[in-house]
């Protein structure tokens, strides 16, 4: 049976149109959208009050992490947050990790999360991923300087049809970097300067070199100079990338990255998780202010109290809405390749209809009320 579902206001190719109708088949392909000049006007409609945009695109998420929701405290500082992980992930059984997972996947669906980008380091979780109504595309990550194999990874990613992605310039070595880099297709995501010490790191100081230091290991990537160097200079440059997190990233650092990339990066930020571990936001005007690409993430529940798309966009502050909800949907889409059905409001595609709830339609910004929910 087909749907015709209203709204005050629906975005509609990047703008908040007034009045909008939307006709649905079953299945949720769009078949019509209208704009009368009187909604009260329209026969057989189901009015919501609020804004509906298309199902939102998770840019940047780590579901298997669902379990350690509270395990670490607020505030420890990026390296605090890394050594905690260390110390409680092994508190846990597989069913318990299981279960948070399943949770945290139903919960992003009722918010109206349609696709995930999903970083992973096992296939515990994967049989929720694969019988989700959300379209995740996996990416597990290599990490460790004293693994220089990719063998066991790329073995694990061909038998779940999955991604392998470098965790960061600052855990991986030279070889299996690029290795990863260039090896394969589709999108890759590197966590990227969420910490001044990253930085620090490739002129030989810092909390990081210090570490490293004490445990005897040693990089031999600092070469590249600078953490944006060293994607621009193993990165393929027709190879989708996610840069994510960019805390302490600079107008060079965007210029070195968006100058190599074919039609530049996607900056996926993640502001719940950043203010979580460190009380530090995303340097998101200026990427604005640049023209870079950008796109949403939650991170994962291990460095955020939720896993809502709405609040990560309401922690952004000032920006206008347009931009924010697009950053949620279609730039998230085009950021994973899936722009062709899903990110956008358009005739026959099936991206999912959402509701924005809570939000100062006089001013157009979300509130402390703000919240989505999930029509169809």
């Amino acid at each position: 049976m087909k749907r015709r579902i209203a709204s005050h206001y629906a975005l509609i190719n990047g703008k908040l149109e007034r009045n909008a109708v939307i006709t649905v088949e079953q299945d949720g392909t769009i078949l019509s959208i209208e704009q009368p000049e009187v909604l009260d006007s329209c026969a057989s409609v189901e009015f919501f009050p609020g804004i509906i945009t298309a199902g939102m695109i998770n840019a940047h998420c780590h579901l298997e992490l669902s379990y350690l929701a509270g395990a670490i405290a607020e505030g420890q500082g990026f390296a605090g947050f890394a050594r905690e992980i260390g110390r409680v992930r092994g508190n846990y059984s597989n069913e318990e990790r299981i279960h948070a997972a399943d949770i945290a996947d139903a919960l992003m669906w009722e918010e109206g999360v349609q696709a995930v980008a999903d970083i992973a380091n096992d296939a515990l979780v994967m049989d929720i991923k694969r019988r989700s109504k959300i379209e995740y595309i996996t990416l597990f990550e290599h990490f460790g300087l004293n693994n220089n194999s990719t063998d066991a990874i790329f073995a694990l990613a061909a038998e779940h049809s999955a991604n392998v992605t470098p965790h960061s310039t600052y855990s991986v070595q030279d070889r299996p970097f690029r290795e990863i880099c260039n090896r394969g297709e589709g999108v890759i995501s590197i966590h990227f300067l969420e910490s001044k010490a990253e930085r620090e790191l490739y002129s030989g100081g810092g909390s990081l070199a210090e570490w490293y230091a004490r445990m005897g290991w040693e990089c031999d990537f600092l070469h590249h100079g600078t953490p944006a160097k060293r994607i621009a200079e193993s990165v393929p440059s027709d190879r989708k990338t996610l840069i994510v997190h960019c805390v302490e990233c600079l107008p060079e650092d965007v210029e070195v990255i968006d100058s190599h990339i074919n039609g530049g990066a996607t900056w996926v930020v993640c502001p719940e998780s950043n203010r979580y571990i460190s009380g530090t936001t995303p340097p998101i005007k200026m990427l604005r202010d640049m023209g870079c690409r950008i796109a949403i993430g939650t991170d994962s529940r291990a460095s955020a109290r939720h896993l809502s798309m709405i609040e990560n966009l309401r922690l952004l502050g000032d920006m206008p809405l347009e931009e924010l909800l697009s950053w949620a949907t279609i730039d998230g889409a085009k950021a994973l390749g899936m722009e062709h059905k899903l990110g956008s409001i358009e005739v026959g595609k099936c991206p999912g209809l959402v509701l924005i709830e809570g939000v100062d339609l006089q001013n157009m910004r979300l509130t402390e009320e703000s919240k989505s929910r999930r029509l169809l």
